[in-house]
Parts: C-alpha cells; sequence; structure tokens
C-alpha cells in the first residue's frame, strides 16, 4: 500500500493523529499498553512488535496495529525504521 492510499484509511478509519516518525535502532520500551489504537506502516526499516510470544517482524510496505490497552513490546532493529502512523483515541479515553 502505498502513503497516500494508508493516510486516507487511517481517517477514514477514525484515526486523528497521523505522523511520519524516523525512529533509531533501539531495544525494546518493555511490555506496556497504550490509552489509543496504533495503526502503522513500515516505510523503510524494520519494526517488531511482541504482542504475544513470538514477535512480529514488519518491513517495508507492511502495516503493523496494536489495539487500544492490548500489552505489547516493540523495538527497532539495526537498520532503524521510518514509519507513518496514526493513533485513534476511543471516545471513554477522550
Amino acid at each position: 500500500m502505498n502513503e497516500r492510499d494508508f493516510e486516507q484509511q487511517l481517517k477514514d478509519d477514525g484515526f486523528q493523529e497521523i505522523e511520519y516518525q524516523k525512529l533509531d535502532p533501539r531495544p525494546g520500551k518493555g511490555r506496556h499498553r497504550h490509552h489509543f489504537e496504533i495503526r502503522g506502516l513500515v516505510i523503510s526499516g524494520t519494526f517488531v512488535v511482541r504482542q504475544t510470544d513470538e514477535p512480529v517482524v514488519y518491513r517495508t510496505g507492511q502495516i503493523f496495529s496494536v489495539a487500544e490497552g492490548e500489552l505489547h513490546d516493540e523495538w527497532i532493529e539495526a537498520d532503524g525504521a521510518h514509519v507513518l502512523v496514526g493513533r485513534k483515541h476511543s471516545k471513554a479515553a477522550a
């Protein structure tokens, strides 16, 4: 999916905050939760998300998502990552 189509899909699906992020390599943040849903498109590099037992590696052109309140960890591999990410806050959290 291209960036323009992905950004439009985020808007159509009610994501309020949409931004590009250039991420340097870093270890995981540790298991944590967000008070919002996240969906992102990897533009370049490698973004890793562990939601259950096994981490999932997302590469260029792949879309990742984490539900609001879902326990997870994420880290950036040695090549860094450039992502287009959207956040959707539920009405309960707003």
